[in-house]
């Protein structure tokens, strides 16, 4: 299991393949990712790697979180994320992955927080049809009607599909496919669309469901070793 990285949901456009057949996809900015920490069996319990993303003004942060990267000898950032990785996959504090870490034609779950909507209805929140235009329906065409029963049981059941908050909660998209790297710009574009908005941090990792691409560098796509102290 190798670790997954921390980008920045760019936008979505249009990728065509070689042979013009046209690809939605989302661009995913990767640059900057960087190991801040190191965690071990020994002295944590179990194996991972603390990932760090972006920039942050040393003076927006704690004295903790300060001293945290100044151990790490790395650059303050904006965005952490631990992931879990096997032992022969730990890397060095310090070490830069790059966009490369994913290969072409490999399948990755992409994690991040939905669009919130608010309050929203039946209709939009569950897709439900709503009520008759006529027949008696008066003002609440959108409702969902009947939600209980009769006196037995003479409650609404939980988890019952009604009107509510909608979006702004974790949402993981399984198994998209990375359809182009570029190590210049920083960027990774897979097929579909990602949960977030424009600007929003997400995890890329390898797919659970999929099994492992065959090119996919061990333990990483390192852009950067770590300079020795």
């Amino acid at each position: 299991m190798r670790t997954g990285l921390i980008a920045k949901k760019l936008g979505m456009t249009r990728w065509y393949t070689e042979d013009g057949t046209h690809v939605p996809v989302t661009v995913l900015q990767v640059e900057g990712c960087q190991v801040t920490a190191q965690l071990t069996q020994e002295k944590n319990g179990y194996t991972a790697v603390q990932i760090g993303f972006g920039e942050r003004k040393t003076k927006n942060l704690s004295k903790a979180v300060r001293g945290h990267f100044a151990k790490a000898k790395v650059e303050p950032k904006a965005k952490l994320a631990e992931f879990r990785v096997t032992p022969e996959n730990l890397l060095e504090v310090g070490a830069e992955l790059s966009p490369e870490h994913f290969v072409v034609g490999q399948f990755v779950d992409v994690a991040g927080t939905s669009i919130g909507r608010g309050f929203q209805g039946p209709m939009k929140r569950h897709n439900f049809a709503g009520l008759k235009a006529t027949h008696g329906v008066s003002i609440r065409h959108r409702s969902h009607g009947s939600t209980g029963q009769r006196q037995d049981p003479g409650r609404v059941f939980k988890n019952k599909r009604m009107a509510g908050h909608m979006g702004a909660i974790r949402v993981t998209m399984p198994n998209l496919k990375v359809i182009n790297t570029d190590v210049e710009l920083g960027v990774i574009m897979v097929n579909g669309n990602v949960p977030g908005a424009e600007g929003s941090f997400v995890l890329i990792r390898d797919a659970m469901k999929k099994p492992a691409h065959k090119d996919a560098p061990k333990p990483a796509g390192l852009k950067t070793a770590p300079q020795a102290a």
